[in-house]
């Protein structure tokens, strides 16, 4: 709302963020009612997990509990006519180094193997190169 400037949304539920919106606007307005709506939430990167490469539509995913590599992929909209499926490759910050996974993701999203599922972590990064042919 351009009478109230900038407000800090990380952390806060939308009532407590709906209250100090209409705090604010008490100077402007004599009785404000605030509703605030949460239309998407992404969180911060450390709680992300993040599918790149030929996912049909590339994106940013807020981490839930319990999400595996099948969540983040149905969430994404799965792999791209390209893509090398069964090249993919999990990145994962373990005590500050990355480790890489290979990612049997063809096997999983077109032939059903849920052996090939595996549960994600956040701040997880999926890669997903192109095919040579």
């Amino acid at each position: 709302t351009p009478l109230v400037t900038d407000v800090v949304a990380a952390g806060r539920a939308p009532g407590q963020l709906g209250h100090d919106i209409e705090g604010r606007l008490k100077k402007f307005v004599s009785d404000p009612i605030v509703t605030v709506i949460v239309s998407s939430f992404v969180g911060p990167y450390s709680q992300q997990v993040r599918i790149v490469g030929e996912a049909s539509q590339p994106k940013a995913l807020p981490y839930l509990a319990h999400m595996t590599v099948l969540d983040a992929m149905i969430a994404s909209g799965g792999l791209t006519p390209y893509a090398s499926g069964n090249r993919a490759k999990l990145i994962r910050k373990v005590n500050g180094k990355d480790v890489s996974t290979t990612l049997r993701l063809s096997d999983l999203l077109k032939e059903g193997d849920l052996s090939a599922n595996a549960e994600l972590q956040p701040g997880d990064t999926i890669i997903i190169p192109q095919s040579f042919f």
